[in-house]
């Protein structure tokens, strides 16, 4: 839906007019997505049973192939989840000819991959907190990197996300099963178990910048958001702009995301994160989403840039000069908020289910974000 109504707003414009093709399964057939789109191809068996998620056809590349033959497409936007940043998703558009409204494979892997994305930031001179430095393979090894960036620390796996792979370890004595844990995590979740050290940041907080590139190496930082109120590593209120930074430490983070970001040849939008300890007034860079965010419309309400547009411009072969008229100065305060359904009998365990009723806020200043996927934990 996020796509349909940047399209919308595009013709409307007089641009180029585009056709938004929504591929789905069958669970989602009568989503609120699939009855928006001009045309819509089912992926997977046409099979109505709502309980059988064992295999996801939103992830498997023999039919997304088919899918993209079969309507001919020019573009992907991948949106966020999924296949959006899987680099051989975006390889599989580069052998059919399509355009991945994104970054290229090479970028994707390079920044994606948090060990490679910390080398190259240690290159441009992003700031960074203590850590191993590239992968640890043992437990001796890490016991080793442990002694000399200190207690506490974070065992984090090179491929993990949302929450999973991250172990905090407060003392020796905690880092043979926070190591373990760890990588076998990662070797379930992401297929890979590398895992490397670095210095945890208690206290901090989590700050991200808003990124949009062009293939003429010019970058835009839209904002700066802060996500530090999470619940298992995962975000939980977003908010821009950060209430913890001032000017100076503000435009200090943009000028290190551009940098990097620059540095790596990155194309179309993207978040740098970073966390910032107030008391110290320090910085240091966690790692790129080599995506847009479900928390990029805090940054659309603050700037009145819509990023999904920026997207397909860019992916079309348009250069930041050309829309520089469109960038304004954020002003305001905006704030996003993620619903997560949990069983509280169970420790607050993920508990998925049918939505009977859902009644979305309304009213002046208020942006309800529409999506259909029933795993999604942000409505």
């Amino acid at each position: 839906m996020r796509l349909i109504n940047a399209v919308r707003e595009w013709n409307a414009e007089g641009r180029p007019p585009l056709r938004v093709i929504a591929v789905y399964t069958a669970p989602d057939r009568h989503a609120m997505f699939v009855r928006e789109a001009d045309e819509a191809v089912l992926i997977g068996p046409d099979d109505q049973d709502e309980g059988s998620f064992a295999a996801s056809p939103y992830l498997d590349y023999a039919e997304l192939e088919r899918a993209l033959r079969q309507c001919r497409a020019d573009a992907v936007w991948p949106g966020w989840g999924f296949v959006s940043e899987k680099a051989e998703f975006a390889e599989l558009c580069d052998r059919l000819a399509i355009a991945f409204v994104g970054p290229s494979a090479e970028v994707m892997r390079r920044l994606g991959d948090k060990i490679e994305s910390k080398r190259l930031a240690e290159q441009v001179g992003v700031p960074l907190a203590a850590w191993s430095g590239g992968p640890v393979a043992s437990l001796d090894g890490a016991r080793e990197h442990a002694d000399r960036i200190g207690y506490p620390l974070m065992v984090k796996a090179t491929a993990g996300g949302g929450g999973r792979g991250i172990r905090l370890v407060g003392s020796p004595e905690e880092l043979g099963e926070a190591f373990e844990r760890a990588s076998s995590e990662a070797a379930k979740t992401a297929g890979d178990a590398t895992v490397f050290l670095e210095r945890a940041i208690r206290g901090g907080r989590h700050v991200e910048v808003q990124v949009v590139a062009d293939a003429e190496g010019t970058v835009w930082t839209l904002g700066v958001r802060d996500c530090s109120v999470q619940r298992r590593n995962q975000k939980v209120i977003e908010e821009s702009a950060s209430t913890a930074l001032d000017g100076e430490q503000e435009q200090a983070l943009r000028s290190h995301a551009a940098d990097l970001v620059r540095a790596a040849g990155y194309v179309n939008a993207g978040t740098v994160e970073f966390l910032y300890e107030p008391k110290e007034r320090l910085t240091s860079f966690l790692e790129v989403n080599t995506r847009l965010q479900v928390e990029h419309p805090v940054t659309e309400v603050t700037t009145g840039t819509d990023i999904v547009k920026l997207q397909l411009h860019i992916a079309a072969g348009g250069t930041l000069a050309e829309v520089a008229d469109t960038a304004s100065p954020a002003s305001g305060h905006a704030i996003e908020a993620r619903l997560t359904a949990e069983d509280p009998e169970r420790a607050g365990a993920p508990a998925p289910g049918r939505i009977e009723h859902l009644a979305l806020p309304a009213g002046p200043g208020i942006r309800p974000r529409a999506t259909s996927s029933r795993r999604s934990s942000t409505p």
